[in-house]
This record gives C-alpha cells, structure tokens and sequence, in this order.
C-alpha cells in the first residue's frame, strides 16, 4: 500500500512481481455476503464512496474507484490473480465462516494462513478448517498475548513494532510461537526486528526485503 492503491489487485500484482514472501490482506462482508477486500469498516478512506461495507452490495462496491481506477476486489480474484502464499485478516465471525467455506471448497489451507485480532474469530476458523494456519494480531499488548495466543490455539503471533519488548518475544519463545513485527517501514524498525531475531516483517514497501534479510 505504500506504493500502489491500497487491498487492490494492483497492489497484490506489484508485491508478488517485488518478490514478497506473503500477502496479507483484509476481509469483510458485503451486505449480499460476499468476502471484499478492504482494510476499514467504511469505504471512505480507500474509495470515492463512502458508508459501511455492511450496508453495501458487492455492485455498489463494484462501482467504486478504489484509488487509480481499481475496482474493490472479493477474495476469490486475489487468490486467481496471483500465486504468492496469503494472509488473510477477518475483522469478525461472519467473515470467518465465509472464508472457511472458500478454503475448505478451494483446498487453501497450505496457502492462506488465517489472522485476526480476535481470539474468537481465530478460534472459530480453526474449528471449522483443520489445520489451518492461525495468527493472533496484537497493538497493545503485553505478555498476556502469549496466553491468548495458545488458548485460541494461534501458531503466530503478530505484533506492533512500536510496543514490542525481549521480554514478550522470550515468552512467546518459551510458547514456540512465531512473531512477525509490524509495520516495519523504516530501517529502525528492520534494525529492530533483526536484532530481535523476530521470524518476519509486514511491510507497506517492498524495498525493505531488499535491504535486509532476515537471518538467524
């Protein structure tokens, strides 16, 4: 999103041909049902429209420019346009239960991994696709999202870089859970996440892989 419209195809194009391990999107549900890709609640943001998704059919998304001509894409164009390993956020239950029939249906669990910042929507996708890859997001955290972490049985946990400390990531280590730092788009940050030996980094601009690679 730091270099093209942001949860567009356009966008998902240009992280695979930049050579990006994973994309990692957002899901919620139009007012007919379907799984749309988009960030916020609301399309004011990332649109020339403007309400909530909720209130929206999927051709009242379709006839909104998100941001250089691009159209709000579904989740099923995502997974036809490009063939990088996914991570997919869902904002809530309705939306899990959504993506679980797609995965279930598409057999994905090898390529989407699952990450919500509620533990009971983590929870709910994991019962219904076993398993699937689960990642818990955090912003303001403490050692507690360890524990939230395995009781919803996340394998990974996501955190802000900005509230990170040794003594989260050694309980999460003690836990066996993988961290990923976000969002990492200054060389600070990448410095940090290098020294933290942390397993990854969600970034806005693919040049950050470039710079660095995360080595043990």
């Amino acid at each position: 999103m730091g270099l093209e419209p942001e949860n567009t195809l356009r966008s998902f194009v240009a992280a695979q041909q930049a050579g990006l391990d994973v994309i990692e999107l957002d899901l919620h549900l139009s007012k007919d049902g379907a799984l749309v890709v988009m960030h916020d609640t609301d399309v004011d943001r990332t649109t020339d429209g403007s309400g909530p998704i909720a209130e929206k059919t999927l051709a009242e998304l379709r006839a909104l420019d998100a941001g250089r001509g691009e159209r709000v894409p579904v989740f099923e164009e995502v997974l036809d346009a490009v063939r990088s390993p996914l991570q997919a956020e869902i904002k809530d239950m309705q939306a899990a239960r959504a993506l679980a029939e797609v995965m279930l249906r598409r057999d994905l669990v090898a390529r989407v991994e699952v990450s919500s910042f509620h533990d009971e929507a983590i929870a709910e996708i994991s019962r219904l696709v076993p398993g699937v890859r689960t990642a818990l997001i955090a912003s303001r955290y403490g050692t507690d999202i360890v524990d939230r972490a395995v009781e919803a049985g996340a394998a990974t946990v996501c955190l802000n870089i900005r509230r990170i400390t040794l003594e989260v990531v050694e309980a999460a280590r003690k836990a066996d859970l993988r961290i990923i730092g976000w969002v990492v788009n200054t060389q600070d940050h990448l410095r940090l996440v290098r020294a933290l030996q942390l397993d990854g980094a969600t970034t806005d601009y693919p040049e950050i892989k470039r710079t660095a690679r995360f080595t043990a």
